[in-house]
């Protein structure tokens, strides 16, 4: 039996240690979800948190776009292995020949090559997915397709226009019917309107060590990034949704999807930013010293969700927080709850070595370009390497550039100090490789970012 009151003073002690101004706890341990909830939904009017307080999961949508997928692969309305491009003629990329090869396997375990940061604002009509993926057919591949992990949200809204043009709904509509509605996922939305049924976390922005204040818009995403970043949910809800994984599907999926989605498709060059080991399609996979597990992090203007699954002790835990340094309250509170509850030894925290490896930094300097992001790399300052991150194009309003000093950790993995607790623990990975063909590249988040100069 979870013990309560312990956890519930450790949830307050580390929220307001971190500067965490609400937070949302729910735990399924023993067959039943438990909820913890700890500060404001909003720090100016002072309204406390409650059970079923709603909060943007972020990236953790694009878990349950997956599943919708997989429900559909179960009736036999689509195959893992279509190639996107015969299901939807409309979607392209610059590369012609590329996108013929491009399947659905492949974008749901961010193998497409297709990137992250296409933040296209299409509308609020129901076409707005439509009409994004015409807008993608301009942008550029990160990667070849079926050559390399990266990590990519402007897949996810293409499978979401996929669900709609099978099931003759909108995604928003397919995600209520065919999951929230029989799993009874009742604070479980995909629309501001629908949000503000209920009690609603508002997103908070600030500088690392401070209480922040209330962002200046609840919500700056477009409709078309729903199936990759915005599923509106409780935190008790997502460990339904969880739990429904965790007992073969609940009669909404197959054991045999279900378990598929857990399969490691690919291993990841980025050990470090979520702690994953590789990629099955939807869940990000995790080994922790022989224990295996799944889950997903998301990020939506200031607020940050997490979610990790340990099968064999039955227990999901999932957390939503509206700002603050939510990386390391999830770090701290994670390390104690699944070790307890799961026998889960979580990795340490990255950082770079007492004595970091003398690297040479001359074949990893140079400009690195994706839709919407730049990243320059510069021998900075006592000659260790220096790291511009800037979003450009339709990102450029999404955050100033960070400005990062590079220590060395190994020859092609770095740590960068000063991304913020939001972003990483206390050090963010960068990790430097090269794409089958020759280009060099630069991990950041995941994504895969090639050299162009």
């Amino acid at each position: 039996m979870m013990d309560l009151a312990r956890w519930q003073a450790r949830l307050d002690e580390l929220r307001a240690a971190h500067h965490v101004p609400g937070a949302s706890l729910a735990v399924l341990a023993d067959g039943e979800v438990h909820e913890l909830v700890s500060g404001v939904l909003h720090r100016g009017t002072g309204v406390a948190v409650t059970p079923g307080a709603v909060f943007h999961s972020g990236s953790v949508a694009k878990v349950y776009t997956a599943t919708l997928v997989m429900r559909l692969v179960d009736e036999g309305r689509l195959e893992l292995d279509a190639r996107v491009a015969d299901v939807l003629p409309e979607f392209a990329t610059p590369d012609l020949e590329a996108t013929k090869t491009i399947t659905v396997r492949q974008l749901l375990s961010h193998t497409g090559g297709v990137t992250n940061d296409f933040n296209h604002d299409s509308g609020r009509g129901d076409d707005c997915l439509a009409r994004y993926v015409e807008a993608a057919r301009e942008v550029a591949l990160d990667c070849p397709p079926g050559t390399a992990v990266s990590y990519g949200g402007l897949g996810y809204v293409v499978l979401g226009r996929v669900i709609e043009v099978i099931t003759g709904l909108t995604w928003d509509q397919a995600l209520k019917d065919l999951l929230f509605t029989p799993l009874g996922l009742e604070r479980s939305m995909t629309l501001p309107e629908e949000a503000l049924r209920f009690p609603v976390a508002m997103s908070h922005l600030g500088e690392p060590g401070q209480d922040p204040d209330p962002a200046p818009v609840w919500d700056a995403m477009p409709r078309s990034a729903g199936p990759a970043g915005r599923v509106l949910v409780s935190a008790g809800d997502m460990a339904r949704f969880a739990r429904m994984h965790l007992e073969g599907g609940q009669g909404v999926l197959s054991s045999r999807a279900v378990a598929a989605m857990q399969r490691r498709e690919v291993d990841v060059p980025d050990k470090w930013t979520v702690s994953a080991d590789g990629w099955g399609l939807g869940w990000t996979l995790y080994d922790w010293d022989g224990v295996p597990g799944y889950g997903h992090d998301g990020a939506a203007i200031g607020q940050y969700a997490y979610l990790r699954v340990v099968p064999h002790a039955g227990v999901a835990v999932a957390l939503m927080t509206n700002g603050g340094s939510a990386r390391l309250l999830y770090a701290d509170l994670f390390r104690d709850l699944l070790r307890e509850l799961a026998g889960v030894t979580m990795p340490p925290p990255f950082g770079p070595p007492a004595e970091p490896p003398v690297v040479d930094l001359a074949p990893l300097l140079g400009t690195y370009g994706r839709e919407g992001v730049r990243i320059t790399v510069t021998r900075g300052a006592g000659g260790n390497a220096h790291m511009r991150y800037a979003f450009v194009d339709g990102m450029k309003d999404l955050s100033p550039p960070l400005e990062m000093e590079l220590t060395p950790v190994s020859p092609g993995v770095f740590a960068a100090s000063g991304a913020g607790p939001s972003f990483s623990e206390d050090y963010m990975p960068v990790v430097f490789a090269t794409l089958p063909g020759g280009t060099p590249c630069v991990y950041v988040g995941m994504r895969a970012t090639p050299r162009h100069s």
